[in-house]
């Protein structure tokens, strides 16, 4: 069972800083980013990711449905919504459910990283 890193990748570049120093600070066996075409032509992160294409206009099933057939099934799941929309941020977190996984949430702070 491997250390997962979720994270929602959205339009706004503001929050793009702390999802890469997430992905280049902690250790992480894989990285998946929730984001669409264009996040995944200008976010260049410095570790190889994997990506769950979503399209931001579907409708909310359709979102969650994407992300539900990309989650693992048995990793320690990590997740960050510190980037992204209340809209993708609910489709995460009821893909999560559907599965049935456990996640913890994760945050950078001046204190370092917390876990919760």
């Amino acid at each position: 069972m491997g250390k997962t890193l979720l994270a929602v990748l959205g339009i706004g570049k503001g929050t793009w800083g702390h999802v890469a120093r997430l992905i280049s600070e902690e250790k992480f066996d894989k990285v998946l980013l929730i984001s669409n075409e264009w996040g995944k032509e200008n976010f260049k992160p410095l570790k190889e990711c994997d990506w769950i294409m979503i399209n931001n206009r579907a409708g909310f099933e359709v979102i969650k449905e994407e992300i539900k057939s990309k989650l693992p099934e048995k990793d320690d799941l990590v997740l960050s919504l510190i980037s992204g929309s209340g809209r993708e941020h609910m489709a995460v977190l009821a893909a999560i459910k559907d599965k049935k996984l456990e996640f913890r949430i994760v945050i950078l702070t001046g204190e370092g990283t917390k876990y919760y």
